[in-house]
């Protein structure tokens, strides 16, 4: 399954929106619900951009979560709505799933949640694309022993989102990306280098929150 981020730009999305322009009516809908929908997403449009990211998002699901995706929108890197052109809820329930079958060790599970191919960076910083056979060949390498311990552990509160990108833990370690055809965030990126790196960086911060309080 090819994966693209569903991303709509910041700029456009706020200046199309705070001014009511017709940009809204371009969202697929059929004809005869058009005009209510424009409607809607102009009366509740407001001149927070993330606002209007996750009212484009919401327009596209039949039935959105909004009390929980506007109380965590907002994570590192902005507004996952924006960057990502999905809902925190849509993220929340592939970081449950992957939680889930990372503690129950159900590899089947976990190879539902990996986009194709998926792009594997080892220790040594090498890079390779895995074919769908690839990955599950390699998968005690991949998911080992840490990076489970990662998946065990993922909080959406945690999650990093860079515009055009996608999603990421542990300073890149793990990359999530929206699928393209059912706002599915899914794993494209795992990065064993970057793992590294994240733990000797918090290896220094605790050994920095060790160190003795000066008088």
């Amino acid at each position: 399954m090819t994966l693209t981020p569903r991303l709509f730009p910041l700029i456009g999305l706020a200046t199309a929106l705070a001014a009511c322009s017709p940009a809204p009516s371009d969202i697929l809908v059929p004809d005869d619900q058009r005009e209510p929908l424009v409607q809607v997403v102009e009366k509740e449009a407001k001149a927070d951009p993330a606002e209007n990211c996750l009212l484009l998002v919401w327009s596209e699901q039949e039935e959105p979560d909004v009390e929980f995706d506007r109380a965590h929108d907002a994570v590192n890197g902005g507004a996952i709505s924006c960057a990502t052109g999905t809902s925190p809820s849509q993220f929340e329930a592939a970081i449950e799933t992957l939680r889930e079958a990372a503690q129950s060790g159900d590899k089947t599970r976990m190879l539902e949640q990996v986009g194709l191919p998926l792009l594997y960076i080892d220790a040594e910083g090498e890079r390779r694309e895995l074919t769908e056979d690839q990955v599950d060949t390699l998968f005690d390498e991949v998911f080992d022993q840490r990076m489970v311990s990662v998946l065990r552990d993922l909080d959406l509160s945690q999650m990093t989102v860079d515009q055009d990108q996608g999603a990421y833990f542990e300073l890149g370690s793990l990359w999530l990306v929206v699928d393209d055809t059912g706002g599915k965030p899914r794993i494209v990126t795992v990065n064993r280098q970057a793992l590294e790196e994240a733990a000797e960086a918090a290896k220094k911060q605790a050994e920095r929150g060790q160190g003795k309080t000066l008088d």
